[in-house]
């Protein structure tokens, strides 16, 4: 007997949900902190506990910055499915694999950027609403379109969209931007660089065959790691502003000094005895360092 014919398409189960495809898209991880931050700027923009509508207001806001947020994590992923594909950090992703099409794509974004933006304008603010709009533009458009691939200062100059979340947080229960949200804005602003960099300085072949000017394939190694290092101390300097300004007190000072010397050995450490080891080692602590940071300002909040 012949043996039977294989199958037109493997069996469903081996492959993804469409709602896992989707999601995927959104880039969760990124978003869950992306949120976690707005979260904070909420939380610091309101005098002691929250009251009953305070915390309606924030949980709305949150649910419009994810969905925002998601869609400009989208939309990247419809601009670099070529660059993601010849990637193997990102390689998996459905629009990589060819799982979704542009078209497909391109309408998720713009459904979960509509109805952020609806969430935000009507139930919290219009302010909120235009800075995390600009945030999407700032993401999607300028960084993702013409700084990504164009300079070695991508990072940088695109980090300022980064940075937004806790001006969107802080937003969002006052209804303008304080020098306090700008702090915020300014701690995530110089945390971008040492942290990308050191993932981008053991993902370099990846990032070579991509074609895009990341600074370890422009400028090499040893640059890259000095950059990292140096930027470790300015954001070490940057942390200690909410205990200068006077919008929080020993409690955070005590972590920030501390997540700040962490970050800046592992920067020292990166830069004369390299290793990709190493390198992964200081993008995960550079994660945990600014989890802890901002859980540091807001268990100060609370209890001083």
């Amino acid at each position: 007997m012949s043996a039977a014919p294989a199958p037109a398409h493997p069996p469903s189960h081996a492959l993804p949900s469409r709602f896992s495809q989707f999601y995927a898209l959104t880039k969760p991880r990124v978003v869950q902190l992306i949120v976690f931050c707005a979260f904070i700027g909420m939380v610091l923009a309101v005098p002691g506990l929250p009251s009953g509508p305070q915390w309606a207001l924030m949980a709305v806001a949150c649910a419009g910055i994810w969905l925002v947020a998601g869609a400009a994590a989208a939309f990247n992923c419809l601009v670099e499915q070529g660059i993601d594909a010849r990637m193997k950090r990102t390689a998996w992703r459905p629009t990589a694999k060819g799982e979704l099409s542009n078209t497909q794509t391109l309408l998720f974004s713009a459904a979960l950027c509509a109805a952020g933006s609806a969430l935000l304008y009507v139930w919290v603010n219009p302010l909120t609403m235009w800075l995390t709009f600009a945030t999407f533009v700032g993401y999607a458009v300028i960084y993702t379109v013409i700084l990504k691939p164009l300079t070695p200062q991508n990072i940088v100059i695109g980090g300022a969209s980064g940075a937004m979340p806790p001006v969107l947080g802080w937003s969002s229960m006052t209804g303008e931007v304080g020098p306090e949200a700008l702090i915020l804005f300014l701690i995530i602003f110089l945390w971008t660089p040492p942290h990308f960099w050191a993932l981008a300085l053991y993902r370099v072949e990846d990032y070579r065959k991509s074609g895009l000017p990341m600074l370890p394939v422009t400028h090499g190694n040893e640059f890259t790691r000095l950059q990292v290092f140096l930027y470790t101390l300015i954001l070490f300097a940057g942390c200690l502003m909410p205990f200068v300004y006077g919008m929080s007190s020993w409690i955070y000072l005590a972590a920030a000094i501390v997540l700040g010397a962490g970050f800046c050995l592992y920067g020292f450490w990166l830069w004369r005895d390299y290793s990709d080891q190493l390198a992964r080692k200081t993008f995960r602590f550079s994660l945990i360092h600014l989890s802890l940071l901002f859980a540091a300002l807001l268990v100060d909040h609370y209890v001083l």
